[in-house]
């Protein structure tokens, strides 16, 4: 399997969102979600409209889902963005059925879909499914501050230097850290 980096940029991150809300509100929604949730590509894929709707098309609080690689349950709080872009799926889109599958796709897509909308926005590098989940975890902690552990917690790593490998720390990243810190 090909290592996939996260989006670094905030710009070039909010530039494929908007792209993707003009574009389609099914990529939209799944790009939003899966930035925001640090869901695996498979769990994303398995989303069912119940799951996140309910049946006057409103959106629920939070999504419970059993990850696919681990077999474990995941309550995951549905923020304001992935409330947003599921609420205009949902207007431009919907109703839905329950069981019908908000992302009807195979994760080759998904790869190929992610890679796209990265080189659209002038991107470089190796993108695809993984990248929305190791996104997640670099702007918590780039741009929010957000501890190791906390990220090493959500993504269900087991020690924080495997998320900090997987989110993609580089040298240039801590070689900046070493440049301010000045004693």
């Amino acid at each position: 399997m090909e290592r996939v980096e996260p989006i670094r940029d905030p710009q070039k991150l909010a530039a494929i969102k908007a792209r993707l809300r003009r574009k389609s509100p099914r990529y939209y929604a799944f790009f939003v979600v899966g930035v925001n949730t640090a869901l695996r590509p498979g769990d994303i894929l398995g989303i069912r409209a119940g799951d996140v709707y309910r049946p006057d098309g409103s959106v629920q609080n939070h999504l419970y889902i059993r990850s696919q690689k681990t077999n474990r349950s995941h309550r995951i709080l549905l923020n304001d963005s992935c409330r947003e872009a599921l609420e205009f799926l949902w207007e431009r889109e919907g109703p839905f059925e329950e069981r019908e599958r908000l992302f009807p796709w195979t994760r080759q897509h998904v790869w190929r879909l992610i890679n796209r909308w990265c080189r659209e926005v002038g991107l470089t590098g190796r993108y695809g499914g993984h990248t929305l989940r190791k996104t997640w975890g670099y702007m918590a902690r780039k741009y929010h501050g957000i501890p190791i552990e906390l990220i090493q917690e959500k993504l269900g790593h087991t020690t924080p230097a495997v998320t900090r490998r997987y989110i993609g720390i580089t040298d240039d990243e801590i070689e900046a850290v070493e440049n301010r810190v000045n004693l």
